[in-house]
């Protein structure tokens, strides 16, 4: 008997390996499944930090995309329409290259510990660092032999910032993620501009890394490198859908090894930004920023935004430019009902300092979460995700046995439209110690009387949570 269960075991764990044998194609790449993690945690910090944030300006146009101050390489400091290059001619000369800025990212007064502290409070369970933007240079020290005194060791800070964030990121019982641009302005080709490069040829032929070895001496070994070195949960790639074909940047053969073979394999998760066509198609969950994918919902998801309109750090905008900290509470009530993660995004400055106002919406976001952190976190999507009309703006989660309802405005009363199955036990307000009075109405509503309460009694600002415990 002993013998059979020890053969029945070997053969059990045998079957287990040989399933999570992914194979280089999209169907099997495609059938790996999710890490739970990535859904349960609905809030995450991203981080756009780098020689970008020494110029650190962009004109503010309206429009999408339009105020991106780490494009500053590509969109600004050559263009003559939006007064970059006066810009920087003004400021910096005529003579000064961008890679001229690499000495001034000096980051002398980042504070890691800080950072994950704050990131902490914030309510976020994952932070994702820019490691490499499309501006090429890296924050941890590579080996590329193309990175030479383009990397943070070599230049600038002189420190392994990837590294240094990622230990205090992970003491602090936060997962850590790493984004990596695919393309790099100074070597790849673009159908955006009638050069077929992002930046003027004279720039390009002084640093462009030969198209032939980019994959496999620079981009695979980078990858390999961010993961084996610093064990991500999460890998952001981008930039590589928008001319990059898959075949040529040897997308599914990565992914297998990612999902095969790395030491992250069991937790690592991966969005749509790699190659060419893969965006709403493939990748562990599908990314969207400032809303430009909104509506795309057949797997898991993740907008990524700006507490301003930039992800780097633009000193061009005023508080009027920042979000407040109840759009942004409302925008992750709004997403998280809708099945997906919010990733807002902070750009420190230069010298390793987060602006003050940001720090200031991430704390808000973090006392609303202490609240009402548990109709969030690990909650997933309810067929009828809200109900809005003149008077209320309702949003659904669900999970387990409860249904949450997070309502906007106090007042008096709230009528909810139930689904079949949905059928009420119990029903309290998060953050309230007070009873709750509800009734179940004709055609299966419910409908709930809010107390008023005073400024001092109200469990907290900008939205209310109600958990409403169901009959299994």
């Amino acid at each position: 008997m002993r013998k059979t269960l020890f053969v029945m075991m070997i053969l059990l764990q045998l079957t287990m390996v040989k399933a999570e044998n992914y194979q280089s194609s999209w169907k099997s790449i495609d059938s790996r499944p999710i890490p739970s993690w990535f859904e349960d945690a609905k809030f995450g910090i991203f981080i756009h930090w780098g020689i970008y944030s020494v110029p650190a300006w962009r004109k503010l146009e309206s429009g999408k995309y339009a105020s991106y101050a780490e494009w500053y390489y590509a969109k600004v400091m050559y263009n003559d329409d939006n007064g970059g290059r006066e810009f920087h001619k003004r400021n910096y000369g005529e003579n000064f290259e961008y890679r001229d800025f690499a000495p001034l990212f000096k980051a002398e007064l980042f504070d890691p510990g800080y950072w994950a502290k704050l990131f902490k409070k914030s309510g976020a369970r994952y932070v994702v660092l820019t490691t490499k933007h499309h501006d090429g240079f890296c924050l941890w020290p590579t080996k590329s032999p193309y990175k030479k005194n383009w990397n943070a060791m070599d230049i600038g800070p002189r420190q392994d910032l990837v590294d240094e964030l990622t230990t205090a990121v992970k003491s602090a019982g936060l997962r850590m993620g790493l984004y990596y641009s695919i393309v790099e302005w100074e070597s790849s080709k673009t159908h955006r501009a009638e050069s077929g490069y992002y930046l003027p040829a004279k720039i390009v032929n002084k640093y462009k890394i030969p198209e032939n070895e980019y994959v496999d001496k620079h981009l695979l070994l980078q990858l390999k490198e961010l993961v084996e070195n610093y064990k991500p949960s999460l890998l952001f790639s981008d930039g590589g859908e928008w001319d990059g074909s898959e075949e040529y940047l040897k997308t599914k053969q990565f992914l297998t090894w990612l999902y095969n073979d790395s030491p992250v394999k069991s937790e690592i998760v991966v969005n749509d930004r790699f190659a060419k066509d893969m965006p709403g198609h493939h990748g562990d969950y599908y990314s969207s920023e400032y809303q430009d994918a909104e509506g795309i919902f057949s797997k898991p998801w993740e907008e990524s935004r700006g507490v301003g309109g930039s992800y780097g750090f633009n000193r061009a905008e005023n508080a009027e430019d920042y979000s407040t900290s109840k759009q942004l509470i409302l925008e992750l009530i709004d997403i998280v009902s809708r099945g997906g993660n919010l990733l807002l995004n902070i750009g420190p400055k230069s010298d390793g300092t987060i602006p003050v106002v940001m720090q200031e919406r991430l704390l808000d976001i973090g006392k609303w979460l202490e609240i009402n952190g548990d109709a969030i976190y690990k909650t997933r999507k309810r067929a009828v995700t809200s109900q809005k009309d003149k008077d209320q703006e309702l949003y659904f989660t669900k999970k387990e046995d409860s249904l949450f309802c997070i309502f906007t405005k106090w007042n008096k009363k709230i009528e909810i439209k139930l689904l079949p199955g949905e059928n009420v036990k119990n029903l309290r307000l998060l953050g309230y110690k007070g009873v709750i009075q509800w009734i179940l109405g004709e055609n299966h509503k419910l409908i709930i009387q809010i107390p008023g309460l005073t400024i001092d009694e109200i469990p907290c600002l900008n939205a209310w949570a109600l958990k409403i415990e169901l009959k299994k």
